[in-house]
């Protein structure tokens, strides 16, 4: 994101600083392009060739863009719920529900916050060998000092992050469009054509299972498209809300698919899958020579610090705002002398440092992190969507709107939703499971915040739900203790 907290709490009483378009778009194209686009070339390279990466591209820009669209719709026909992404969920299924979606939200940026320190630090790697892949003692250790450093810096209020993060996007987006430039004019037609199926190389599985690999990937990128929607009570004019998600959506679409097919552009796709993460830093040195690789690794670095500086923040605001609304424990929602919502923020810093320490004991520390925080993520994206498609369905809200309307936006809630329950099953059951792991004993916050303010804990349905959420839990804990889910 591009915002932070400390010009959110000055806006609530400063109508000037209500947000333009362009800001909002900026928001948006801030929030998606973090690490994520840099390891795009390995991670299609070890799933699939160009044939199955365009599908898989079409797949998921279809699928985004509905949820896009979900987010736009929503900010036209329920302008009162200006909260962030959470609370959708909780206007359509419940308060246990909304808080699911909170927490849900939160995990995935502290899960994509620590993914961001691994990938910085397995960029340095490259340079320095007791850094490694991002997974060594060092590494946690450079990892633990940012990240209180940050802290720190978040705490006594830093006013001219929004600003900063502008900065930030525009020296992120040159290195890579300069990278696409230089590996389509370097374009060789016989690589290209080798890697369109890329079945001479070995076995890849079947078109379907190729385009599944990549599901997690395509979805993590597009992680922010809400940006917009998060803070849209700040937005000078309601509808562009909807207008900056999708042109922010496209214009990040079209930059991760082109820096995909130009990757297999240059390179055959055996290379790619082998290429050391961040990806785009190998590839674009096998073109240009060693300088490509001080390049793109400078551009790795300013991007994620500033990627990280937005989510930090934005990780704890979504603590804040549901602790304002009860949904959270009070202690969740005090502020300090700077403005900062510290208490959201310590839980968020100590989160990350957490996962920071697990990463020694992970295979693949790097990945797992990509795959955590974008299966996370699509928990709170499920129920906005379905939240979408309720009301389409009800009708509620659609008193006086033409029929076709109705009937357009109900298809695009449906099919934003059938998406995202395709994505859970791409992600598979062990990270589903993992999810729960973090989610129940989370409910013991819900729990409290319920109590302080005297209210009856779970609906018989939340208590269905709460139950489902704790056998879960209790599935994945034994399948960790046991092995049968592996790290």
């Amino acid at each position: 994101m591009t915002t932070t907290g400390q010009e959110i709490h000055a806006a609530e009483s400063s109508p000037v600083q209500k947000m333009t378009l362009p800001t909002l778009t900026a928001m948006v194209i801030g929030g998606m392009v973090g690490a994520g686009v840099f390891s795009l070339p390995a991670r299609f390279g070890v799933a699939t060739g160009i044939l199955g990466s365009l599908i898989a591209w079409a797949i998921a820009g279809t699928g985004m863009l509905m949820l896009a669209f979900v987010f736009q719709n929503l900010a036209l026909r329920k302008p009162e719920l200006d909260a962030g992404v959470f609370i959708y969920a909780k206007a359509g299924f419940g308060d246990y529900a909304g808080f699911n979606s909170a927490i849900g939200f939160w995990a995935s940026a502290v899960a994509g916050n620590t993914f961001y320190w691994v990938f910085m630090t397995a960029t340095v790697g490259a340079f320095f060998d007791g850094f490694g892949d991002g997974d060594t003692f060092l590494a946690v250790a450079i990892s633990t000092a940012g990240v209180w450093t940050f802290h720190y810096l978040v705490a006594r209020g830093v006013r001219d992050a929004a600003v900063i993060n502008r900065i930030v996007t525009i020296f992120k987006i040159i290195p890579i469009l300069v990278f696409i430039v230089v590996l389509f004019v370097n374009f060789d037609a016989g690589v290209f054509s080798d890697n369109w199926t890329a079945y001479g190389y070995g076995d890849l599985g079947g078109l379907d299972e190729q385009i599944r690999n990549t599901m997690l990937i395509t979805t993590f990128v597009f992680i922010g498209i809400e940006g917009a929607s998060v803070y849209s009570r700040y937005a000078q004019k309601r509808e562009d809300v909807g207008r900056a998600t999708i042109m922010g959506f496209l214009s990040v679409l079209s930059i991760f698919a082109l820096v995909t097919l130009s990757s297999y552009s240059v390179v055959p796709q055996p290379e790619l899958a082998a290429t050391r993460q961040p990806s785009m830093v190998g590839v674009f040195q096998s073109v240009v020579g060693d300088w490509g690789e001080v390049f793109i690794s400078v551009a790795v670095i300013v991007s994620v610090l500033g990627a990280y500086l937005a989510w930090t923040l934005m990780a704890a605001e979504v603590m804040y705002i549901p602790a304002r609304q009860d949904d959270l424990p009070e202690f969740l929602g005090r502020e300090n002398e700077a403005g900062t919502p510290i208490t959201a923020l310590v839980v968020t810093s100590l989160g990350v440092q957490a996962l920071l320490a697990l990463t020694l004991f992970v295979s693949d520390a790097l990945n797992f992190m990509l795959d955590l925080s974008t299966c996370l993520a699509l928990l709170p994206y499920l129920l906005a969507a379905a939240y979408a498609l309720k009301l389409g369905l009800t009708g509620e809200t659609y008193e006086g709107v033409a029929a076709g309307t109705r009937r357009k936006e109900t298809i695009v809630a449906g099919v934003a939703t059938a998406y995202t329950i395709f994505l859970f099953d791409a992600a598979g059951m062990k990270f589903v499971l993992l999810m729960t792991v973090l989610l129940a004993p989370a409910s013991l916050l819900y729990i409290k915040a319920r109590s302080e303010h005297g209210r009856r804990i779970f609906s018989p349905t939340e208590m269905a739900l709460f139950a489902l959420i704790v056998a879960g839990g209790v599935i994945g804990v034994v399948g960790l203790w046991t092995g049968r889910i592996s790290l």
